[in-house]
């Protein structure tokens, strides 16, 4: 008797080899990178990327998997993590027992909670409709933070104490490393969860609702309870990131219910890419890499990721993981058949399209903040007052893009000439 059983036309098996080496590796990646990236401001990216990867995988239930463009997704994570101060601030009161590790137990309740309360009138409609709905209760959400401060504190939120109790095996979650571990390991739970969902039959369904509701519908099931489901499922997901941003910051404020965190959510997850599992996950690593690391070089760095979702849009359509298979292939072909010229054309052409718009932004910049020193990149002094600096950077710039486009003609259609399979024909 065989021990797969089926999902719809394709026969799903037992954990391969395969997948258990993809889940160690992912393990031994979590476990290691602290030790590797050893300074207190690292691991604070890293548990902040951490928490960005389970909120884009919870938003990710609602866009990637079931289609539902949401507008107010802060507001499963922002209670998530309001309720979650106040078990911490019971528990520190000596009110109520609950162990630092099993907090985000408490955000997943909490998403739950107010995702089955409000998610059976508003996934009657899908589409448009529903994320104007989303955004009208995220927005009244965030307005209630402000009419109800016994609650949610005011402007100046609710702040606890992560320290509280007798250690966990020693542990008080006082230092970040270990604020960081505990992160990880609900990380690796939510992504285990998220990722065997898709391989469930109701993540089968929730694709089909996504892709064709009426013929879910035409054999039998309810796209409507289906689109229940999958924004109970996200509200789950979300309020264990909201608890994991209460723990990491001891503190929630309106911050988190407003539609800028909604909005962020929303991004990264788009520019990593809906398609893919990994998508939104690294979506969050280039979120986090975007909003913390630029500031602390350079004050345009919200230019740099509008112009990296203008990039994705127009080029990346399925996101920046699209990419990944494709640009491996052609780096693989590459090295097999020793194009090197016509790769290092190829780079050196996207290099000065970045350098040069590199170059200009911070000319702006440094010119609307009035600096008086010269500005020192690409081991160049670019002076913002003269006419040099900025021939300089227009003329990189159009250097790489008017031969960006025909270098990638030539690399690709030399690849083509010594490999069938690049040219669509099968080997």
């Amino acid at each position: 008797m065989s021990t797969h059983y089926l999902i719809g036309n394709r026969p799903a098996s037992r954990p391969s080899s395969r997948m258990l080496f993809i889940w160690l590796g992912f393990a031994a990646v979590l476990l290691l990178a602290p030790q590797i990236l050893r300074s207190s401001l690292l691991h604070t990216h890293l548990t902040q990327m951490g928490i960005g990867m389970v909120l884009a995988l919870s938003y990710n239930v609602l866009l990637g998997q079931s289609g539902m463009l949401s507008f107010g997704h802060a507001a499963f994570s922002g209670l998530g993590a309001f309720v979650s101060v106040h078990a911490m601030n019971l528990v520190g009161d000596g009110l109520l027992w609950l162990p630092l590790p099993l907090i985000p137990i408490v955000g997943a309740l909490t998403g739950l909670g107010f995702a089955a309360l409000i998610g059976y009138v508003i996934t009657r409609t899908s589409g448009v409709t529903f994320a104007m709905i989303t955004l009208g209760i995220g927005q009244m959400v965030y307005a209630s933070s402000l009419m109800f401060p016994a609650f949610f504190g005011g402007e100046g939120g609710v702040s606890t104490n992560r320290v509280y109790g007798d250690p966990w095996f020693e542990w008080d979650f006082g230092p970040q490393i270990q604020v960081y571990y505990l992160v990880a390991a609900w990380l690796f739970i939510c992504v285990a969860a998220t990722f065997y969902l898709t391989r469930t039959p109701l993540g089968r369904l929730l694709n089909g609702v996504r892709d064709n509701e009426e013929r879910i519908a035409f054999v039998g099931f309810n796209p409507h309870l289906l689109r229940y489901m999958a924004l109970m499922i996200s509200g789950l997901f979300a309020g264990i990131g909201g608890a994991l941003m209460a723990i990491n910051f001891e503190i929630a404020t309106d911050e988190v219910l407003s539609l800028h965190e909604s909005g962020a959510v929303l991004l990264f997850t788009f520019i990593g890419g809906t398609a893919t599992f990994i998508g939104p996950m690294l979506g969050a690593v280039i979120g986090v890499l975007l909003t913390k690391f630029l500031p602390d070089y350079t004050a345009g760095w919200q230019m740099y990721l509008g112009l990296v979702f203008m990039l994705v849009v127009v080029y990346a359509p399925g996101g920046i993981s699209s990419l990944i298979k494709p640009g491996l292939g052609v780096l693989r072909q590459t090295m097999a058949q020793r194009r090197y010229a016509s790769f290092l054309g190829l780079a050196l052409s996207a290099f000065a399209l970045l350098a040069g718009t590199i170059i200009l932004v911070e000319l702006m910049y440094h010119r609307a903040a009035g600096a008086t020193g010269p500005l020192h990149l690409f081991g160049m002094a670019l002076d913002h007052q003269g006419v040099m600096s900025w021939v300089i950077g227009v003329v990189i710039l159009l250097g790489g893009m008017l031969t960006i486009k025909p270098a990638g003609r030539l690399l690709f259609e030399r690849l083509s000439a010594g490999e069938p399979a690049l040219q669509g024909v099968p080997q």
